[in-house]
């Protein structure tokens, strides 16, 4: 697995050497635009529609539209002039619980690998957090971007996980404003009470898995294989009328379930 960026945990005076790698890996399969005709994968090429012509890169600026087709450009050296800090340290600003971090907040996982030397401060560290139920807040520069982020325990190690900055995150009022008017009637919410608690139980991933990948891939291996796969007919979802009954409807299949179960 390659390093993504190698650098310090800094929290006090104590300094941990950490190498980070991605902790997760999309399985998402991907496909090329292909001409139909020939199978040659078709090229993409900078074409400037106004002059009709590809643009190498040297004739290429990153541009910031300020208005409606008006532009700034910007060349490397401007972003050069930015203050910018260009340390390698996990600077841990804070610690905070666990449960007071939302998970909107998170967005990409990496996994830190403790350099030779570092296990027994790395550990500490890893036990600390697990016994205090804790999270570390702290600030890492990864390229060209300072970011926010977390450290946690996870497993016996510790994970980094980047994260939204709050101006980042799209404002809920409008939704809030249109619940404003609404009215539950107890038995709806006894209804929906009886719902959760009867399809609550303890989450396990490994009993999910991505169905319409499993299904792609056995399109794929029979368009490779030239046996023909018949479309299963897509199940009838039938809607109830009222709120009562589909909640009604719902426990009723909830505690079938757990009884074949």
């Amino acid at each position: 697995m390659r390093n993504v960026w190698s650098g310090y945990i800094s929290f006090g005076l104590v300094t941990i050497p950490v190498s980070m790698i991605s902790a997760v890996e999309s399985k998402s399969i991907s496909f090329n635009y292909v001409h139909h005709d020939c199978g040659t994968p078709l090229k993409y090429d900078r074409v400037c529609p106004k002059c009709n012509a590809v643009i190498p890169w040297r004739d290429v600026s990153r541009g910031y539209e300020y208005e409606k087709d008006r532009w700034v450009m910007l060349e490397d050296e401007d972003f050069e002039s930015i203050p910018f800090p260009k340390g390698k340290n996990i600077d841990i600003v804070q610690f905070t619980d666990l449960d007071e971090i939302d998970p909107l907040l998170y967005d990409k996982s990496y996994y830190l690998i403790p350099q030779e030397g570092a296990e027994k401060a790395y550990a500490l560290l890893t036990q600390v957090l697990q016994l205090t139920h804790r999270i570390a807040i702290a600030r890492i520069v990864i390229k060209t971007r300072q970011h926010l982020a977390s450290v946690r325990y996870f497993q016996n190690a510790l994970v980094l996980e980047t994260m939204f900055y709050p101006d980042e995150i799209r404002p809920v009022e409008d939704i809030s404003a249109a619940l404003a008017d609404t009215t539950i009637r107890p038995n709806e919410m006894k209804m929906a009470r009886q719902l959760v608690e009867t399809m609550t139980e303890r989450f396990e991933p490994g009993n999910y898995q991505d169905e319409y990948r499993r299904e792609l891939i056995k399109l794929l291996e029979s368009k490779i294989s030239g046996i023909k796969v018949e479309a299963r007919p897509e199940e009838e979802r039938k809607e109830a009328k009222d709120l009562i009954a589909a909640l009604r409807a719902s426990v009723k299949s909830a505690k079938a379930r757990e009884e074949r179960t």
